[in-house]
C-alpha cells in the first residue's frame, strides 16, 4: 500500500485528522496512567496478609465494669468459648492485619543504635532502626492464625506475660518477626537468637521468623511487612477474640461465640462491626480501594468507547464522501482487499501519531500526578501496553466503514455525482 494517497488525503482533511490524533493522544495519556493506577490499587488490595483469612471470625468485646481484672475475664471467656463445635482454636488479641488498631514501635538491631534514635527523637536515618507494628496475644496465637513459620520456633508457655491493666504489651523476653524485618535489621545475617531493642525495654530475643504478617495498617510498599509478635497477654478490658474453623463453620461459630460471652456476662458491650469474618474486615479496609478501582476502569472504558465511536464515526464519514473514489478505483482494478486495507492504513497512521504524542503526555500527567498526589514514577512499560490497545481499538473501530467501503460497487459508484 503506498502512503502518498493517504497522505495527500488527509492533507485535504487537516482538522478532522488533527482533532482525531488529539483526541487519540489524549485518551492514551489518560488509559496509560489510569491502568497504571489501576494495577497499584489491584497490587495493594491482594497484599497476603500471611494469616489463614477463609477460616478466621473474631467477636470484639468492650468491658465497661470498673475494677474488673481483664486477664481474668479473658482467661473465662476463652475457657467458655473453646466448647463451641467445630471451633479449633480460639485466642485473645490486641489487633490484627488491616484492622487499623495499630501499636508500633520504633525497634533497633543495637543498644548503640537505638541510643542514636532516642537523641535524635526519631528513628529515620539511624541505621538498624525501623519503625515495627507489634501483635500480642494469648497462647496458641500463632497456630490460630495459621501463620507459616520458616525459621526458629513458636512462644513457649513460660514465655507468656500479662499486660499491666490498660496497656497491651508486657516487657516479654522473646520476639517472632517476619521474614522481611529479619533482612532488614540483619541482612546477609541470620535473625535468630538476636537481641532486639523497642521503647526503652530490656532487650528481646529473636526466637522465631514468620512468612509473612501484613501490618495493621498499610504505608509504603517496602515496610508494610515489619511486623513482629510478642508473648504477651492483653491486659486492656477492650480485646478481640480471635476464631478459627472450618470456611463453612464461620457464621455459625459466630453467631454462637457472641451468644456465650453475652450469655456469661451481659454487662458489656459487643460492637455490631466488632463481630465479623476475616474476609468482611479485609473488604472493609479496602471498600475505598476497591471503589476506585471500579471508577477508574469505568472512566478509562468510557473514554475508550467515545474514542472508538470517534473513529468510527470519521470512518464512516469519509466513506460517504468518497464513495465515488472508492468507485473509480474499483474501476481500475483496485480489489475489496485494497480498499479495507487503505481505511485500515489511514486509520493506522492517524492512531499513530496520537500515540506519540499521547507518550509524551502520559509522561506529563505522571509526573504532575508525583506532584500533587504522590503517585509513583510511571513505569515505561505501560506506554507501549497503551500504545497496543488504541492501535487495536482503532483497527476495530474502523473495520465495520472499511467494509463497507470495500462493498461498493464499481458501477453505482461511476454513475453517482
Amino acid at each position: 500500500m503506498q502512503l502518498r494517497p493517504i497522505l495527500s488525503t488527509l492533507r485535504h482533511h487537516k482538522l478532522t485528522a488533527v482533532l482525531l490524533t488529539l483526541q487519540v493522544a489524549l485518551t492514551c495519556a489518560i488509559v496509560c496512567n489510569v491502568a497504571f493506577m489501576v494495577a497499584n490499587r489491584v497490587r495493594e488490595v491482594s497484599l497476603p496478609t500471611g494469616l489463614a483469612e477463609n477460616e478466621l471470625s473474631m467477636v470484639r468485646v468492650v468491658g465497661i465494669t470498673k475494677g474488673e481484672n481483664p486477664q481474668a475475664r479473658h482467661a473465662a471467656d476463652l475457657a467458655a468459648l473453646r466448647v463451641i463445635p467445630g471451633l479449633r482454636a480460639v485466642v485473645a488479641v490486641d489487633s490484627l492485619p488491616l484492622s487499623r488498631d495499630e501499636d508500633s514501635y520504633g525497634t533497633c538491631n543495637s543498644l548503640q543504635s537505638f541510643n542514636q534514635a532516642m537523641a535524635a527523637h526519631s528513628m529515620a536515618g539511624v541505621g538498624g532502626c525501623v519503625n515495627t507494628s507489634v501483635y500480642s496475644g494469648s497462647p496458641g496465637e500463632l497456630a490460630a492464625l495459621g501463620l507459616k513459620l520458616v525459621a526458629g520456633r513458636d512462644f513457649r508457655p513460660g514465655e507468656y506475660l500479662p499486660a499491666k491493666p490498660g496497656w497491651m504489651m508486657a516487657d516479654v523476653p522473646s520476639v517472632i518477626v517476619t521474614r522481611a524485618l529479619a533482612a532488614r535489621l540483619y541482612p546477609g545475617r541470620n535473625a535468630l537468637g538476636q537481641s532486639l531493642y523497642t521503647g526503652g525495654r530490656p532487650p528481646m530475643r529473636i526466637v522465631g521468623v514468620v512468612d509473612t504478617l501484613l501490618r495493621p495498617r498499610l504505608r509504603t510498599p517496602g515496610i508494610n511487612q515489619f511486623s513482629m509478635m510478642v508473648p504477651s497477654v492483653p491486659g486492656d478490658s477492650t480485646v478481640t477474640y480471635l476464631l478459627r474453623s472450618a470456611p463453612a463453620d464461620r457464621g455459625r461459630v459466630l453467631k454462637a461465640a457472641a451468644a456465650t460471652l453475652n450469655r456469661i456476662d451481659p454487662d458489656r458491650l459487643i460492637p455490631p462491626k466488632g463481630t465479623r469474618t476475616y474476609a468482611q474486615l479485609r473488604r472493609a479496609y479496602f471498600q475505598r480501594d476497591t471503589t476506585m478501582i471500579g471508577l477508574l476502569v469505568a472512566a478509562a472504558a468510557g473514554l475508550l468507547f467515545v474514542t472508538a465511536l470517534g473513529i468510527a464515526g470519521l470512518a464512516n464519514f469519509w466513506v460517504q464522501q468518497r464513495t465515488r473514489t472508492i468507485g473509480i478505483r474499483r474501476a481500475i482494478g483496485a480489489t475489496r482487499g485494497d480498499i479495507l486495507r487503505y481505511f485500515q492504513a489511514e486509520n493506522f497512521l492517524i492512531v499513530t501519531g496520537g500515540i506519540a504524542l499521547g507518550m509524551v503526555l502520559a509522561v506529563l500527567l505522571n509526573l504532575l500526578l508525583m506532584t500533587h498526589y504522590e503517585l509513583p514514577r510511571l513505569p515505561l512499560r505501560y506506554l507501549p501496553i497503551g500504545a497496543l490497545a488504541l492501535w487495536a481499538l482503532g483497527q476495530l473501530a474502523v473495520l465495520s466503514p472499511a467494509l463497507r467501503a470495500s462493498l461498493v460497487s464499481p458501477v453505482v459508484a461511476t454513475r453517482s455525482v
